[in-house]
């Protein structure tokens, strides 16, 4: 995979200032988050982990039993994930399954959508914005603080830098409206264009972003070389949210248990705040598997 320094990503993509609106709003590239204060965690699960009784070929869950399940756990909040939403769901629908996790006593901890920014100009790009900004409204309407966002895969054929620079004008694009909404942007290390460290960190210091208006999905499953822990230990400073798997795989090994408690410790020294979303894809039962791993967390967060 062709390399870039962030100098001539930045140089490519002429970086000045922008300014939101008439609160004179400044954008720049994102610092490592100022996190003054000792972290504070609070556990959330992504509807993902119970994805086999959410599928639409063979429902057993909707997303309303979703909150009802995370609930019986006494957790903090939910993450409801848009492919298991009603394709009809409209914004009463929303609002309806917010006020749902209300009264069980749950937050939305944020919500994500499935998205390739890495797309050259034309109709399939204008649908991912289209799709993305869609997904801004119902995170809004939903009372989610936070979108998860990915960055997607270079085209074939294609050299890195240009599809970075599609990437970085994409999430620019959007920010402005995001933030009308009052809805964070994160950007998960997701493999492809994000697949290490570094890839992303690139991406992420190149967005022109207000502050607190974007940041890095953390997902502690998916980075695979020869110490995950101290990849994720470099984006820890950039989190917004953190999804936490219970398996994680290093180069040459095949995926085996991870480490939650380096995994939370890691957030702690970074000074994280905000919610650690489980999000379980190992093989066993998720009735059973998730909550023995919510219960770890728990007690790990504490």
């Amino acid at each position: 995979m062709n390399r870039f320094s962030r100098r001539s990503l930045l140089k490519s993509l002429a970086v000045t200032p922008l300014v939101l609106g008439s609160g004179s709003q400044a954008f720049c590239a994102i610092d490592p988050i100022a996190r003054k204060r000792p972290g504070h965690l609070k556990l959330s699960l992504a509807a993902y982990s119970l994805r086999q009784l959410l599928d639409f070929k063979d429902p057993k869950m909707d997303m309303f039993g979703f909150v009802d399940f995370a609930a019986d756990q006494g957790l903090d909040a939910v993450e409801p994930t848009s492919y298991w939403f009603p394709p009809d769901a409209d914004d009463s629908y929303f609002r309806k399954l917010q006020q749902y996790a209300f009264l069980a006593g749950l937050d939305i901890s944020g919500t994500a959508i499935g998205n390739d920014f890495c797309v050259p100009e034309g109709p399939k790009r204008d649908l991912e914005l289209a799709k993305a900004r869609a997904w801004i409204d119902k995170a809004s309407v939903l009372g989610a603080p936070v979108i998860r966002i990915f960055a997607g895969n270079v085209p074939s054929g294609e050299a890195e830098p240009a599809a970075a620079q599609r990437v970085v004008s994409a999430i620019e694009e959007l920010l402005p409206y995001a933030v009308s909404k009052g809805v964070t942007l994160a950007l998960e290390n997701h493999g492809g264009i994000t697949d290490t460290p570094e890839q992303l960190l690139r991406l992420v210091r190149a967005v022109k972003a207000p502050q607190g208006g974007f940041g890095v999905n953390l997902d502690t499953g998916n980075f695979h070389g020869v110490d995950p822990y101290a990849d994720l230990t470099q984006l820890a400073p950039y989190a917004v949210n953190v999804q936490v798997k219970t398996e994680i795989s290093t180069r040459g090994q095949a995926k085996h248990d991870a480490d939650l408690t380096r995994f939370i410790s890691i957030l702690k020294d970074a000074r994280y705040s905000g919610y650690v979303v489980l999000e379980y894809e190992a093989a066993d039962d998720p009735l059973t598997a998730v909550p023995k791993a919510l219960k770890q967390l728990r007690k790990l967060i504490q």
